[in-house]
Protein backbone atom coordinates (compact mmCIF):
# COMPACT_ATOMS: atom_id res chain seq x y z
CA UNK A 1 0.00 0.00 0.00
CA UNK A 2 2.72 2.61 0.64
CA UNK A 3 4.57 2.12 -2.74
CA UNK A 4 0.76 2.31 -4.33
CA UNK A 5 0.02 6.13 -2.19
CA UNK A 6 3.71 6.87 -3.10
CA UNK A 7 2.94 6.33 -7.03
CA UNK A 8 -0.25 7.90 -7.35
CA UNK A 9 1.16 10.66 -5.10
CA UNK A 10 3.37 11.64 -7.72
CA UNK A 11 0.16 11.76 -9.96
CA UNK A 12 -2.41 13.97 -7.75
CA UNK A 13 -2.84 15.12 -4.13
CA UNK A 14 -4.15 12.77 -1.84
CA UNK A 15 -5.96 13.47 1.28
CA UNK A 16 -6.41 10.65 4.41
CA UNK A 17 -9.55 11.11 6.36
CA UNK A 18 -10.09 8.65 9.49
CA UNK A 19 -11.46 8.41 13.03
CA UNK A 20 -7.53 7.63 14.34
CA UNK A 21 -5.39 9.96 15.97
CA UNK A 22 -2.46 11.63 14.76
CA UNK A 23 -0.53 9.46 16.26
CA UNK A 24 -1.75 6.50 13.98
CA UNK A 25 -1.72 8.12 11.09
CA UNK A 26 2.07 8.26 12.10
CA UNK A 27 2.61 4.63 12.75
CA UNK A 28 0.01 3.05 9.99
CA UNK A 29 0.90 5.32 7.05
CA UNK A 30 3.60 8.29 7.67
CA UNK A 31 6.40 5.66 9.04
CA UNK A 32 6.12 3.16 6.23
CA UNK A 33 6.64 6.22 3.06
CA UNK A 34 10.04 6.63 1.57
CA UNK A 35 9.54 9.51 -0.70
CA UNK A 36 11.44 13.04 -1.64
CA UNK A 37 9.58 16.11 0.26
CA UNK A 38 8.09 17.31 -3.43
CA UNK A 39 5.74 13.76 -3.33
CA UNK A 40 4.71 14.06 0.42
CA UNK A 41 4.13 18.09 0.18
CA UNK A 42 0.99 16.60 -1.69
CA UNK A 43 -0.29 14.36 1.30
CA UNK A 44 -3.36 16.42 3.42
CA UNK A 45 -4.02 14.74 6.59
CA UNK A 46 -7.14 14.52 8.30
CA UNK A 47 -7.35 12.61 12.12
CA UNK A 48 -10.21 12.54 14.47
CA UNK A 49 -12.68 12.47 11.49
CA UNK A 50 -11.73 15.72 9.77
CA UNK A 51 -12.11 17.45 13.30
CA UNK A 52 -8.16 17.95 12.52
CA UNK A 53 -6.16 19.31 9.34
CA UNK A 54 -2.65 18.51 8.86
CA UNK A 55 -0.23 19.97 5.86
CA UNK A 56 3.15 19.54 4.88
CA UNK A 57 4.88 22.90 5.23
CA UNK A 58 8.94 23.23 5.74
CA UNK A 59 9.51 19.65 5.69
CA UNK A 60 7.16 18.85 8.95
CA UNK A 61 3.54 18.41 9.23
CA UNK A 62 2.05 21.31 10.24
CA UNK A 63 -1.17 21.80 12.44
CA UNK A 64 -3.82 23.81 10.22
CA UNK A 65 -7.06 23.56 12.76
CA UNK A 66 -8.15 20.99 15.46
CA UNK A 67 -11.76 21.77 16.64
CA UNK A 68 -11.12 20.44 20.20
CA UNK A 69 -14.03 19.58 22.62
CA UNK A 70 -14.16 21.22 26.08
CA UNK A 71 -13.68 19.21 29.30
CA UNK A 72 -17.68 19.42 29.93
CA UNK A 73 -18.09 18.07 26.75
CA UNK A 74 -15.85 15.56 26.92
CA UNK A 75 -17.40 14.32 30.28
CA UNK A 76 -21.12 14.29 28.86
CA UNK A 77 -19.79 12.19 26.04
CA UNK A 78 -18.04 9.47 28.40
CA UNK A 79 -20.87 9.56 30.44
CA UNK A 80 -23.44 8.64 28.29
CA UNK A 81 -21.35 5.90 25.58
CA UNK A 82 -20.08 4.36 28.78
CA UNK A 83 -23.83 4.22 30.21
CA UNK A 84 -25.34 3.22 26.51
CA UNK A 85 -23.03 0.92 26.24
CA UNK A 86 -23.55 -0.55 29.65
CA UNK A 87 -28.14 -0.46 29.03
CA UNK A 88 -27.36 -2.85 25.62
CA UNK A 89 -25.00 -5.48 27.42
CA UNK A 90 -22.22 -4.22 25.61
CA UNK A 91 -19.48 -2.99 27.74
CA UNK A 92 -16.52 -4.60 28.19
CA UNK A 93 -15.03 -5.98 31.53
CA UNK A 94 -11.85 -7.27 30.15
CA UNK A 95 -10.74 -4.92 27.28
CA UNK A 96 -7.96 -4.52 24.85
CA UNK A 97 -6.68 -1.02 26.05
CA UNK A 98 -8.77 1.68 26.43
CA UNK A 99 -12.75 1.60 25.74
CA UNK A 100 -13.26 5.31 25.72
CA UNK A 101 -10.70 6.94 23.87
CA UNK A 102 -10.05 11.21 24.62
CA UNK A 103 -8.79 11.84 21.15
CA UNK A 104 -8.51 15.79 21.68
CA UNK A 105 -11.50 16.58 18.89
CA UNK A 106 -13.58 13.62 18.92
CA UNK A 107 -14.02 11.25 21.87
CA UNK A 108 -14.23 7.13 20.98
CA UNK A 109 -15.57 4.50 22.02
CA UNK A 110 -13.88 1.04 21.25
CA UNK A 111 -16.28 -1.94 21.57
CA UNK A 112 -13.57 -4.39 22.69
CA UNK A 113 -10.70 -1.80 23.34
CA UNK A 114 -8.30 0.43 21.27
CA UNK A 115 -5.87 -2.50 20.85
CA UNK A 116 -7.81 -5.43 20.22
CA UNK A 117 -6.82 -7.92 18.22
CA UNK A 118 -8.59 -7.73 14.11
CA UNK A 119 -9.69 -11.61 14.82
CA UNK A 120 -11.94 -10.08 17.66
CA UNK A 121 -13.10 -6.55 16.20
CA UNK A 122 -14.49 -8.57 12.92
CA UNK A 123 -16.49 -11.00 14.97
CA UNK A 124 -17.62 -8.87 17.49
CA UNK A 125 -19.80 -7.20 14.91
CA UNK A 126 -20.08 -9.27 11.43
CA UNK A 127 -23.41 -7.37 10.61
CA UNK A 128 -22.79 -3.76 12.47
CA UNK A 129 -26.23 -4.14 14.33
CA UNK A 130 -24.66 -3.86 17.29
CA UNK A 131 -23.24 -0.44 16.18
CA UNK A 132 -26.20 0.62 14.48
CA UNK A 133 -28.06 0.00 18.11
CA UNK A 134 -25.08 1.99 19.69
CA UNK A 135 -25.44 4.98 17.46
CA UNK A 136 -29.48 4.92 17.34
CA UNK A 137 -29.65 5.04 21.73
CA UNK A 138 -26.57 7.60 22.01
CA UNK A 139 -27.75 9.73 19.54
CA UNK A 140 -31.24 11.65 20.95
CA UNK A 141 -28.86 11.32 25.13
CA UNK A 142 -26.35 13.64 22.57
CA UNK A 143 -28.32 16.45 20.43
CA UNK A 144 -24.91 18.58 19.87
CA UNK A 145 -23.15 16.34 18.94
CA UNK A 146 -22.77 14.24 15.90
CA UNK A 147 -22.46 10.08 16.73
CA UNK A 148 -21.39 7.83 13.53
CA UNK A 149 -19.94 4.47 13.46
CA UNK A 150 -16.29 4.22 12.92
CA UNK A 151 -14.17 0.99 12.54
CA UNK A 152 -15.58 -2.06 13.02
CA UNK A 153 -16.06 -2.05 16.87
CA UNK A 154 -15.97 2.04 17.24
CA UNK A 155 -17.91 4.63 17.89
CA UNK A 156 -17.15 8.44 17.10
CA UNK A 157 -18.33 11.45 18.47
CA UNK A 158 -17.31 15.07 17.11
CA UNK A 159 -19.40 18.45 17.42
CA UNK A 160 -22.43 18.99 15.73
CA UNK A 161 -21.45 19.83 11.64
CA UNK A 162 -17.90 18.66 12.71
CA UNK A 163 -17.52 15.89 10.71
CA UNK A 164 -16.00 14.38 7.66
CA UNK A 165 -18.31 16.59 5.23
CA UNK A 166 -16.86 19.62 7.16
CA UNK A 167 -13.25 18.23 6.78
CA UNK A 168 -13.89 17.99 2.89
CA UNK A 169 -15.10 21.24 2.82
CA UNK A 170 -12.13 23.03 4.49
CA UNK A 171 -10.10 20.37 2.01
CA UNK A 172 -11.79 22.41 -0.91
CA UNK A 173 -10.98 25.93 0.20
CA UNK A 174 -7.28 25.20 1.00
CA UNK A 175 -6.63 23.60 -2.25
CA UNK A 176 -9.28 25.41 -4.33
CA UNK A 177 -11.13 22.45 -6.04
CA UNK A 178 -14.54 21.93 -6.69
CA UNK A 179 -16.58 19.23 -5.19
CA UNK A 180 -16.43 17.04 -9.00
CA UNK A 181 -12.70 17.53 -8.49
CA UNK A 182 -12.69 15.33 -5.80
CA UNK A 183 -12.75 11.86 -5.67
CA UNK A 184 -13.74 10.22 -1.60
CA UNK A 185 -13.51 7.00 -1.16
CA UNK A 186 -15.21 5.64 2.05
CA UNK A 187 -15.55 2.46 3.99
CA UNK A 188 -18.55 3.81 6.11
CA UNK A 189 -20.98 5.45 3.39
CA UNK A 190 -23.89 3.73 5.65
CA UNK A 191 -26.25 5.85 6.89
CA UNK A 192 -24.63 5.61 10.83
CA UNK A 193 -21.26 5.66 9.38
CA UNK A 194 -18.70 8.41 9.74
CA UNK A 195 -18.22 8.60 5.67
CA UNK A 196 -21.96 9.16 5.00
CA UNK A 197 -22.02 12.70 5.62
CA UNK A 198 -19.65 13.61 2.43
CA UNK A 199 -22.57 12.51 0.16
CA UNK A 200 -24.14 15.74 0.88
CA UNK A 201 -21.08 17.90 -0.13
CA UNK A 202 -21.32 16.97 -4.21
CA UNK A 203 -18.20 14.76 -3.74
CA UNK A 204 -18.14 11.87 -6.12
CA UNK A 205 -18.03 8.83 -3.91
CA UNK A 206 -16.88 5.07 -3.79
CA UNK A 207 -17.61 2.83 -1.52
CA UNK A 208 -15.01 0.12 -0.52
CA UNK A 209 -14.82 -2.76 2.79
CA UNK A 210 -11.07 -2.99 2.91
CA UNK A 211 -7.86 -1.63 2.00
CA UNK A 212 -7.52 -3.78 -0.45
CA UNK A 213 -10.31 -2.67 -2.44
CA UNK A 214 -8.60 0.76 -1.43
CA UNK A 215 -5.83 -0.73 -3.37
CA UNK A 216 -7.90 -1.73 -6.08
CA UNK A 217 -8.82 2.12 -6.59
CA UNK A 218 -5.18 3.08 -6.84
CA UNK A 219 -4.67 0.63 -9.89
CA UNK A 220 -7.70 1.63 -11.69
CA UNK A 221 -6.47 5.68 -11.48
CA UNK A 222 -2.86 3.80 -12.38
CA UNK A 223 -4.67 2.47 -15.14
CA UNK A 224 -6.21 4.98 -16.41
CA UNK A 225 -3.58 7.71 -17.05
CA UNK A 226 -1.51 4.90 -18.86
CA UNK A 227 -4.33 4.18 -20.92
CA UNK A 228 -4.91 0.79 -20.07
CA UNK A 229 -8.43 0.88 -21.80
CA UNK A 230 -9.12 -2.91 -22.35
CA UNK A 231 -8.86 -3.07 -18.32
CA UNK A 232 -12.28 -2.79 -16.35
CA UNK A 233 -10.37 -0.74 -14.41
CA UNK A 234 -9.87 1.61 -17.67
CA UNK A 235 -13.91 1.87 -17.87
CA UNK A 236 -14.84 2.04 -14.28
CA UNK A 237 -12.18 5.26 -13.25
CA UNK A 238 -13.36 6.63 -16.85
CA UNK A 239 -16.70 7.82 -14.91
CA UNK A 240 -14.44 10.68 -12.79
CA UNK A 241 -12.34 12.22 -15.14
CA UNK A 242 -12.52 15.91 -13.56
CA UNK A 243 -11.14 14.02 -10.22
CA UNK A 244 -8.40 11.78 -12.51
CA UNK A 245 -7.04 15.32 -14.13
CA UNK A 246 -6.77 17.05 -10.60
CA UNK A 247 -7.83 15.59 -7.56
CA UNK A 248 -7.50 14.91 -4.58
CA UNK A 249 -8.32 11.75 -4.00
CA UNK A 250 -9.85 11.11 -0.27
CA UNK A 251 -8.93 7.92 1.24
CA UNK A 252 -9.75 6.09 5.17
CA UNK A 253 -6.59 5.23 7.20
CA UNK A 254 -5.72 1.82 5.70
CA UNK A 255 -6.03 -0.84 8.72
Amino acid sequence: MATALVSLLQRLPICIISGGRFEQFQAQVLDRLTAPEQVLSRLHLMPTCGTRYYSRRQCAWSLVYSEDLSAEEKAQIRQVLEETSRTLGYWEEHPWGELIEDRGSQITYSALGQAAPLDAKAAWDPDGTKKSMLVAHATPLLPDFEVRGGGSTSIDVTRKGIDKAYGVRKLMVQIHAAPEELLFVGDRLDETGNDYPVLGVGVPCVPVTSWQDTLTMIAQFDDWWDGVTGSPQFRIISKYPNAARRGPMIFPAPR
